[in-house]
């Protein structure tokens, strides 16, 4: 880790250590902003005392992280365009990692303090946006490729479609509880079973699978958030230092070899389709010397770019063994023969049998690229995990009291985790990142409307404000963080 700070001018050190105290400050807040998601359920429900279920959901938000992998992370770096990510300068990353940061953390410490559950991912991804668009219209791009559009619809719907689901399974869930049985104390709020039962605690069973699904919405909550943190850094460490990070250092041969193998397959997987894809790709008609002077994403230049990493490739069985500017230039190489390909796979004219080929020369290509050194996941997965312990409070009450008009009961803290675990696990099989708050907040309120407790209008509607506002709101911040950020680096 620390052979990253060698040979750093000082002014590009400073920055690199605030760029990634930002990120883990970030990650921090994101644990204390979201830890009432998972445990106010049994912290209302008096399942478990509130400092032993902060702690605990810490330790599942820490084992989240380190478990969770790394595909929601890079879902997240590739909202950006590639153009972006492949002719990103010092000064430029700076401006990029820093705007999008500030601008996220300014809309959490408000809504947190406000005690208003929003949503840290869709501040993210709003922050994210909101610099890609200002780089298009700071560079003269069309708004069109400033940001990867299919990436953020692909997000979007996951964003919009989570708390839906949420909202509709947590409440026929419930309703299943209520028809399997009707008269249990499962059906009781804290304050009735006491006046009834003068007990304190929820049924054993309840409180079992009360305890266990906000352990299992923690962790889940790790792996998809700590994610987003670990995606932050990489941004950071491939804008700044670009030489030790552009590539997977610690590549073995073996997985250098495919990279080279799946290049080479790549053109001969085009050359075999060149009747339907010749013209898109240009083949035959661009020779290497063509290629401009500043590399450029264009599909049209397919062939050089093959021929150039292929050349840059040959005989190297260790990534180190490049020249720094070698490796930036494989990874541009890398990354732009994937967007291509990414491209190429929505094409008619190719059968599904040779999309399914192409979407795994995709993979072997990107695999040393798309990577975490272990010290980011467990600097991260740290943040996020001492960040849960601190600060739950504010939003737990609104959890359990304000979005119905009446207390949660046992069984809506049950349908609710389970339906937010479940939907969040979901979500990090297929690599999308959701917003915990949101699931569980809509949830809640599905059982509520379920349970025919009815809604508080006013805590709902200032949710929806902070749901609907969030995304423009961390867009404008970003963008205009950037811009004045672009103009002070030069």
């Amino acid at each position: 880790m620390f052979d990253l700070f060698s040979g750093l001018d000082a002014w590009v050190l400073v920055s690199l250590i605030l760029a990634l105290a930002f990120v883990l400050f970030f990650e921090f807040i994101n644990g204390f902003h979201d830890t009432a998601n998972a445990v106010a359920t049994v912290i209302y429900t008096k399942a478990m005392p509130p400092h032993l279920a902060v702690m605990l959901s810490g330790v599942f938000n820490f084992l989240g992280v380190l478990l969770g992998g790394i595909g929601v992370a890079y879902a997240i770096v590739h909202l950006l365009p590639v153009e972006l990510l492949i002719n990103v300068n010092t000064g430029h990353g700076l401006a990029m990692v820093f705007s999008l940061l500030a601008a996220a953390i300014t809309w959490n410490l408000g809504t947190w303090y406000l005690g208003i559950p929003a949503s840290s991912s869709h501040t993210l991804i709003g922050s994210i946006l909101g610099v890609g668009l200002a780089n298009a219209l700071i560079t003269d791009i069309p708004l069109g490729q400033g940001v990867n559009w299919q990436k953020a619809i692909d997000i979007g719907i996951s964003l919009v479609a989570s708390p839906m689901a949420g909202f509709l399974v947590a409440g026929l869930l419930l309703l299943a509880l209520k028809a399997w049985r009707p008269l249990s104390n499962m059906h009781m709020t804290p304050d009735q079973r006491k006046q009834v039962d003068d007990k304190k605690h929820p049924p054993f069973w309840n409180r079992l699978m009360l305890v266990l699904s906000a352990m299992a919405v923690s962790f889940v909550h790790g792996s998809n958030d700590g994610q987003k943190g670990i995606g932050l850094i990489m941004l950071v460490l491939i804008g700044i230092v670009p030489s030790h990070f552009v590539l997977d250092l610690t590549s073995t041969p073996y997985q250098i070899d495919r990279t080279r193998d799946a290049t080479e397959h790549l053109s001969q997987f085009y050359q075999r389709n060149s009747a339907s894809l010749g013209e898109f790709l240009a083949l035959g008609k661009v020779r290497g010397s063509e290629m401009p002077a500043k590399f450029s994403c264009d599909p049209k230049l397919t062939e050089p770019t093959i021929a150039a990493l292929l050349g840059s490739l040959k005989g190297i069985q260790d990534y180190s063994d490049l020249a720094p500017d070698d490796r930036i230039a494989v990874r541009r190489h890398l990354l732009c023969l994937d967007d291509t390909a990414k491209k190429v796979g929505k094409l008619e004219g190719l059968d599904a049998r040779e999309k399914d080929d192409l979407n795994k020369l995709r993979k072997d290509l990107t695999a040393t690229t798309e990577y975490a050194p272990f010290w980011v996941i467990l600097a991260v997965a740290l943040a996020l995990g001492i960040g849960t312990m601190v600060g739950w409070k504010r939003v737990v009450l609104t959890i359990g009291e304000k979005i119905g008009k009446q207390g949660m009961t046992y069984a809506q803290g049950m349908s609710a985790q389970i339906t937010a675990a479940c939907a969040i696990g979901l979500a990090n099989v297929f690599s999308l990142p959701v917003s915990t708050t949101h699931v569980l907040s809509s949830g809640v309120a599905g059982t509520m409307v379920a349970n025919k407790s009815g809604l508080q209008g006013g805590t709902v509607r200032t949710i929806l404000l902070a749901w609907v506002l969030t995304l423009p709101t961390s867009m404008a911040l970003a963008a205009g963080l950037f811009w004045l950020m672009t103009r002070f680096t030069g």
